[in-house]
């Protein structure tokens, strides 16, 4: 009788019982791809329709393309246009804070990372509990010191609270603290490189993925901010997208049939007003993926540098040892 390695019928049993997780495994993705892929198609096909199509038809079917036409205009003379001035709004507010955001962020975890003094422990701990606490526990202080500078009303009252991106501090910080060779810096510190050559021409050009990534999340958190403008921005000319959808819904009359009975506002122009708000980020990261995912170009260039400066600094010090030899045997 012939046996049967061990390997052979353990590899036959295995088989089955591998392919049944799998088979598991795949089910219960296809099901949460299922639940959260078709809430999004219908919010794509809802434009299209009337709301007594919604209502009645089929919730995946396409209707017209002049029912989307007709929903665009019906959105944006609402209110003599206030939806432009909203989307205009968001990107004043979020570029505005962008720019301030990548200043601080990119400065603050540099120093942090790189730069030795006094309290610099206490600032990186201070960055990382400002970090983990909830946004909301932020906003009564930030009310009361917004309107204790008379800033309450004002663009700048959205822009500076979200000037400082602890993630985006965080973020760059161990980005220096691990991806930055010191015998880099140092070498173009033999070269003649002061502190901000450093920072400009060597550190900042090498960070350009974490920059990437810290200005897409500080662009989207922006974008998506509702309850700080809300509190501080009484007219509603000056509200930004995300805060103006709080109040189209209140005028729609499928949640409000008192205000909003003489309104030309129902759920198709809801439906197109979410998507307009979400296609400026959805832009954002096609643009931006690219430079996020070549990511790992940059560490192997920085790699590439680290050797090199590696390189330089040992020949910059071979030459000293063999100066101060020849030095010392003149003397003797």
């Amino acid at each position: 009788m012939t046996d049967i390695p061990l390997a052979a019928r353990t590899g036959r049993r295995a088989r089955p019982s591998k392919f049944l997780s799998f088979a598991v495994i795949g089910a219960l993705l296809a099901v949460l791809l299922v639940f959260f892929v078709l809430p999004v198609v219908w919010l794509l096909l809802a434009p299209s329709k009337t709301a007594g199509q919604i209502t009645h038809d089929n919730p995946l079917s396409f209707g017209s393309f002049g029912q989307i036409g007709t929903a665009w205009q019906h959105l944006f003379d609402f209110q003599d246009g206030v939806m432009a001035h909203w989307l205009l709004n968001s990107a004043i507010y979020s570029g505005g804070s962008l720019i301030l955001t990548l200043a601080v962020s990119i400065t603050a975890g540099y120093a942090l990372a790189l730069t030795k003094f006094r309290g610099r422990k206490t600032l990186l701990t201070v960055t990382l509990v400002t970090m983990i606490m909830p946004q909301a526990t932020l906003v009564l202080p930030v009310f009361l010191e917004l309107n204790r500078f008379h800033l309450i009303g004002t663009v700048w009252s959205v822009i500076l609270p979200f000037s400082f991106y602890p993630f985006g501090v965080y973020l760059v910080y161990i980005y220096f603290g691990s991806s930055l060779p010191r015998d880099l810096l140092s070498a173009a510190r033999m070269d003649g490189c002061n502190e901000w050559q450093l920072f400009t021409r060597i550190a900042l050009p090498l960070a350009k993925p974490v920059v990437g990534l810290v200005a897409f999340f500080s662009f989207v958190g922006n974008w998506n901010n509702f309850f700080l403008p809300y509190l501080v921005l009484p007219d509603s000319d000056q509200f930004p997208v995300q805060v103006g959808l709080n109040q189209l819904l209140t005028s729609t009359p499928s949640f409000n049939p008192v205000a909003g009975a003489g309104l030309n506002i129902t759920i198709p122009e809801l439906s197109l007003a979410i998507g307009v708000a979400i296609l400026p980020v959805l832009v954002l990261f096609l643009f931006s993926h690219p430079g996020l995912r070549d990511a790992r170009g940059s560490d192997e260039g920085v790699a590439r540098g680290a050797a090199a400066g590696s390189r330089a600094l040992g020949g910059v010090r071979r030459t000293r040892r063999a100066t101060a030899r020849t030095r010392g045997g003149r003397a003797g």
